[in-house]
């Protein structure tokens, strides 16, 4: 919080207490405070008149004890960093701006199968989150679902920096399901078999462990409520299971899926991303990125805001997107994951990277990397 002419501060409190502190006036360090400002699930308690350079932030100021949703396990006061398995590649602005949102054409019933469980889960999603996603637009992008402006459980409003949030926090809670179904089946075929994997698992535990890393930036932001929290449970109980048996019995319909999924994710990013330039997000206008996104993107200085922080976090879609899709061209038990090997014939000509310099927005297809 800044402050001018006097001492100024600010409180963040959950629910209950900020039903309470509605009834009185509380004073903290001198200051008087009487009004409440929602947060996602939080109020944040702040003078009226005061502007603040973090005007939608759950970090709190230095008078108040910042609550640390994911502490260190108990007894490990010696540790100090635990540096990531995987270490983001760096984008760059240009490739970044460069994401464009794009759909694959179904070519056999494998791809049709795959939309349809798509456009289910998609249609599930929108209805809990609120998300409204205008027909005419969707279509205009390029996104294949298209579906009516849906009522959400608060009523045909647009999106608000809340409904983005809870969007997006129950999008990431599930992301990383699909990938880690994939790498652990991946992994006990290999063990059974005793035959090497070629390469999948690691890029496989990557996207996992990225859509991950998604969700613990967007929980700095924002700390979900008891019912996002079941809400979060029971999907997750459903979704494991869902692909579990599905990759079991056709993988590459799976990856086909993931791609599909991946295509809206883009989309749903690249539509924040334009409510911010557009004025429609006024909190998110200065809104800094948290300290755990600048570590594990690499973001530059001067380009941490929370527009940066979706740019950062699209082009990663988009790069599952690419992978899942490829992936779903391959022969799934003999093909190497042309994202880790290495081209020994022209390393000069386009191929697969674990970064996006070479991104193709719908994949690549088996006779250009096998």
């Amino acid at each position: 919080m800044y402050a001018s002419a006097r001492p100024t501060a600010t409180a963040l409190v959950n629910k209950g207490l900020a039903a309470n502190l509605s009834q009185t006036v509380q004073v903290l360090d001198g200051l008087k405070i009487s009004h409440l400002i929602p947060c996602t699930t939080y109020y944040i308690n702040q003078r009226p008149g005061l502007s603040s350079r973090r005007p939608f932030s759950t970090t709190l100021q230095p008078q108040l004890k910042e609550k640390e949703y994911f502490p260190a396990p108990r007894g490990s006061e010696n540790i100090r960093i635990t540096p990531p398995a995987w270490h983001h590649p760096i984008y760059t602005e240009q490739q970044m701006n460069a994401i464009k949102v794009a759909h694959r054409e179904a070519q056999d019933w494998r791809d049709k199968i795959a939309i349809f469980f798509m456009r289910m889960l998609r249609f599930g999603m929108d209805t809990a989150t609120g998300y409204s996603h205008p027909t005419e637009e969707a279509k205009n992008k390029g996104s294949y679902l298209g579906l009516e402006k849906i009522k959400s459980w608060v009523g045909p409003s647009p999106m608000t920096e809340r409904k983005w949030l809870v969007r997006i926090l129950f999008l990431e809670s599930v992301a990383g399901v699909p990938g880690m179904v994939a790498a652990s089946l991946r992994h006990l075929r290999s063990l059974r078999r005793l035959q090497r994997d070629n390469g999948w698992i690691e890029t496989l535990l990557e996207e996992a462990y990225n859509e991950r890393m998604h969700l613990l930036t967007f929980m700095k932001i924002a700390e979900p409520g008891r019912f996002m929290r079941f809400m979060i449970l029971a999907a997750q109980g459903v979704w494991y299971n869902s692909m579990f048996l599905s990759y079991l019995v056709s993988p590459r319909i799976c990856h086909r899926f993931v791609g599909y999924l991946e295509e809206e994710a883009v989309l749903t990013y690249t539509r924040a991303i334009e409510d911010v330039d557009n004025g429609k997000l006024p909190k998110w206008q200065k809104l800094e990125a948290p300290e755990i996104a600048v570590n594990y993107w690499n973001m530059p200085e001067g380009h941490r805001t929370m527009r940066d922080l979706l740019l950062y976090v699209r082009a990663d879609e988009a790069k599952h997107r690419e992978v899942n899709h490829t992936l779903g061209n391959l022969e799934q038990n003999v093909d190497p994951n042309p994202f880790v090997s290495e081209f020994y014939d022209d390393p000069s000509r386009p191929h697969p990277t674990k970064g996006i310099e070479n991104l193709k927005q719908t994949g690549w297809d088996r006779k250009d990397v096998i």
